[in-house]
């Protein structure tokens, strides 16, 4: 019992050893492999990939191949003796088909600029899917560094406020404070560990929220990498709005995105005003049959019928008719070649009048290049709008984070001092209790802008092409 008992404390502690602990480079690829989203993304590109082989092949013949056989059965006519007869016949026949389209108002040419366009479009929109995943998926990378440092941060306020209960007990007992002091101390322990709790739960809210993205199911378990992540003030904010902006008006894939829907919109226009021209085509078919009842044919001798009579002598007029004799079909190979036939030509086709369902095609597409042109327009605007409030927001955080290390340091003298002060007695507890608050206050404060600078600045980043990562 004792070494199944070691075993298994072995096993258990090694498993929580191992526990895995994911990177932000881990989380964004798992997250591009896993999600969702993507993955519909990736089919539609195949998609579009297999609309392209069809737009290639409607410049090649179509050529179809058909047989059949049949059987009559029932009153019909005997084709060998010429009687109606209860018979059963048979009969095969095979035909080759083939047609290609000569003139057709280069349908087939812009249907092909069409899906190129459309592979194109969904290459944009993937790209663009991953880097919003990678973007949230720092972003709740972050959100658990940030959680984590709050914890952290409760974990010390929660072993000092045990310390200071210790510490005003041992006053009350020397006679230095009153005992009421002491009740002070202990409801400020209470709501230390209240927050604690809060902030133990709002921990796991972050990790759990992650792991959702991810995709991974056992988030009880689930924990990124824990370390001191150094904030760096990047370059980016050296750069003006309008150069972040005309970067990512070249370059990224949202703006493309708009510009080949307008590329498509006109590709359509284009598309649909060939349905107004002439069609001209050239087919060709090769067909036979075969039977396969027996044959009447001549046997070779004659017979002589009489058909009429010489008017003066009344001599009888014979005539010599060929007996016949009934005789196996031929075969299917012979058949086949003396029953084939071919047919071939032009066929040209004019539209005139079709319910007005072309016409409405073509005024249809017109309107949907104004709209991909106004929404290109407002992409761009809503980029521009974007950029300049990621730069102010990211502006507006250096100067938070830089505000914050100062609060904090000047309330944590201050603590410091007010703990030299209630040492001595000539602090009371709720005064005590107030610089204590302003201190957490500012710790908070300072763990907050921290995490928000370094998001807000990953979000210029994004914009300027930069890759998302934390170092």
């Amino acid at each position: 019992m004792k070494k199944i008992i070691s075993i298994l404390v072995i096993f258990f502690s090694f498993n929580s050893f191992t526990q895995k602990l994911w990177t932000l480079e881990e989380c964004v690829n798992r997250a591009l492999n896993e999600n969702i989203s993507i993955k519909q993304a990736e089919l539609d590109y195949l998609d579009s990939e297999i609309s392209r082989k069809t737009a290639i092949g409607n410049f090649l013949p179509n050529l179809n191949i058909g047989s059949s056989h049949s059987w009559n059965i029932g009153l019909n006519q005997n084709i060998t003796t010429g009687l109606l007869e209860n018979i059963t016949t048979q009969f095969s026949s095979m035909n080759l088909n083939m047609n290609i389209d000569i003139l057709n108002g280069l349908k087939n040419i812009k249907q092909l600029h069409l899906a190129n366009l459309s592979i194109l479009a969904n290459q944009y929109q993937l790209a663009d899917m991953k880097e919003n995943i990678s973007l949230l998926v720092a972003n709740s990378f972050l959100q658990i560094l940030f959680n984590k440092e709050i914890l952290k941060v409760q974990k010390l306020q929660l072993e000092i406020s045990k310390e200071e209960v210790l510490r005003a007990n041992e006053l009350v007992n020397n006679g230095v404070i009153p005992r009421g002091d002491l009740y002070e101390f202990e409801a400020n322990l209470s709501s230390v560990e209240k927050t604690l709790i809060d902030a133990e739960n709002s921990l796991k809210l972050a990790k759990m929220s992650l792991a959702q993205v991810l995709l991974i199911e056992d988030y009880e378990n689930f924990d990124i990498v824990d370390k001191d992540y150094k904030l760096e003030i990047s370059n980016i904010l050296e750069k003006s709005p309008n150069e972040i902006f005309a970067y990512a008006v070249e370059n990224k894939n949202e703006i493309k995105i708009a510009e080949t829907n307008l590329e498509i919109a006109k590709k359509s226009l284009e598309f649909n005003k060939s349905f107004l021209q002439p069609r001209l085509s050239a087919f060709y078919s090769l067909s036979t049959r075969i039977a396969y009842s027996d044959r009447l044919v001549g046997a070779g001798d004659f017979s002589y019928i009489p058909i009429g009579i010489v008017e003066n002598t009344n001599q009888r007029v014979l005539s010599p008719v060929q007996n016949t004799k009934i005789i196996p079909p031929k075969s299917f190979s012979d058949q086949f070649d003396i029953n084939k036939g071919q047919n071939y030509g032009l066929s040209l086709s004019i539209p005139v009048f079709n319910g007005f369902s072309v016409r409405s095609n073509v005024n249809r597409s017109k309107v949907n290049i104004q709209k991909s042109e106004n929404l290109l327009f407002q992409t761009k605007l809503d980029l521009e709008n974007t950029i300049n409030q990621a730069y102010n927001d990211a502006i507006g955080s250096l100067k938070a984070y830089q505000a914050s290390k100062k609060s904090f340091s000047s309330r944590k003298l201050s603590f410091e001092y007010a703990q030299e002060k209630l040492n001595l007695g000539v602090l009371n507890p709720y005064e005590y209790s107030q610089v204590k608050q302003r201190y957490e206050s500012s710790q908070s404060d300072l763990i907050r802008s921290k995490f928000d600078l370094i998001f807000r600045i990953k979000v210029l980043e994004f914009y300027f092409g930069i890759p998302v990562k934390i170092d």
